[in-house]
């Protein structure tokens, strides 16, 4: 069988792209002249250039595709220019949807996010029916996530065979931006995290989360959505967990959040002007707020999905980092 995927040079993409591989089927990434494609190397892929915002492009890239997994997105926050988020996250998949329709695949497999799906009042876990609106989402990356989370469904509801899937927090290997999550993990274990704040996160294996994209095609039910998640952990114990494993003392300041909302403002202010991207963010701040804790026990009981401890996760994605020079640090495996 023949699967188009998008954003198979990302780190969830890729991470998808492999697990296809490795069950024996055909894989083409739609891939940008522009791509990095390093996570590639290796895989027995077919690339289609192309651009998820460019309709001819993707129509071809379709030819010939049963599946389709649409797992690209611009995944940043605090951005000065949101324009690009939106084009990508919901123009992007307007096309592909589109296009997909027109093609008459079998079925398409979504990947949005937990940041899509709605926190309980009293602290438990979110749900794939925790409510949640557009007015509930803090920031331009969540606001996009969840406006194309919206017409995925809406086409669903008219015919169109797509599953959505919305991974929690993955870190593992592959991570080569790295995502705001993977700089998390680059500065805890460089020894660049002197301070943490009061919140949690939800941290998964990205093998896991490709392991249920599979399962969500095979076993998803048209139009409805699974979390795929692991353990809720607060993030004074993932940067333990980190710092242990790299050989660095863990921080051990507690900074209240109204403390390092100025820090972010200055942080963003001064990114504009050099015209880079900023560590702390006005957005990432606020969304520590809460605690983004959840459930993936539909996936459990529906589609038979399952993950490994987090501190495997932890383990694989410091020896990527690592490998790739973007860690210099005491890391030891077993640590």
């Amino acid at each position: 069988m023949r699967a188009l995927v998008t954003g198979a040079t990302g780190f969830v993409g890729s991470a998808v792209a492999r697990a296809l591989c490795q069950r024996g089927w055909q894989v083409r990434a739609l891939v940008r002249e522009s791509s990095d494609t390093r996570n590639l190397r290796g895989l027995p892929i077919e690339p289609a250039r192309g651009d998820l915002t460019d309709l001819p492009s993707v129509s071809a890239a379709l030819s010939g595709c049963e599946a389709v997994f649409h797992v690209a997105a611009d995944y940043r926050l605090g951005v000065a220019d949101p324009q690009p988020l939106y084009r990508c996250n919901v123009d992007g998949t307007r096309t592909l949807l589109e296009a997909a329709q027109r093609a008459g695949v079998r079925r398409l497999v979504y990947t949005s996010s937990v940041a899509t799906v709605g926190l309980p009042a009293d602290g438990s876990p979110g749900t794939e029916d925790t409510p949640s609106s557009l007015n509930d989402m803090i920031g331009h990356y969540k606001r996009s996530k969840f406006l194309a989370e919206e017409l995925v469904r809406d086409f669903a509801h008219a015919g169109v065979p797509v599953v959505i899937v919305n991974p929690s927090t993955p870190i593992g290997p592959g991570d080569l931006k790295p995502t705001p999550t993977g700089q998390m993990v680059v500065d805890a274990a460089s020894g660049r995290t002197p301070a943490y704040v009061d919140t949690g996160l939800n941290v998964v294996h990205v093998d896991d989360v490709a392991s249920g994209h599979l399962l969500a095609f095979e076993r998803g039910q048209i139009g409805e959505r699974y979390i795929l998640g692991g353990e809720n952990m607060t993030l004074h114990a993932i940067l333990l967990a980190i710092c242990r494993l790299a050989g660095r003392s863990p921080p051990r300041i507690r900074l209240p959040h109204s403390a390092l909302l100025p820090v972010a403002y200055a942080s963003e202010a001064l990114a504009r002007l050099r015209r880079r991207g900023t560590r702390v963010s006005v957005e990432a701040v606020r969304l520590a707020r809460k605690h983004m804790y959840f459930s993936s026990e539909k996936a459990v009981r529906e589609l038979g999905y399952s993950w490994r401890p987090p501190a495997l996760a932890f383990e694989d994605a410091l020896r990527w980092f690592l490998e790739q020079g973007m860690v210099r640090s005491a890391y030891r495996r077993g640590a």
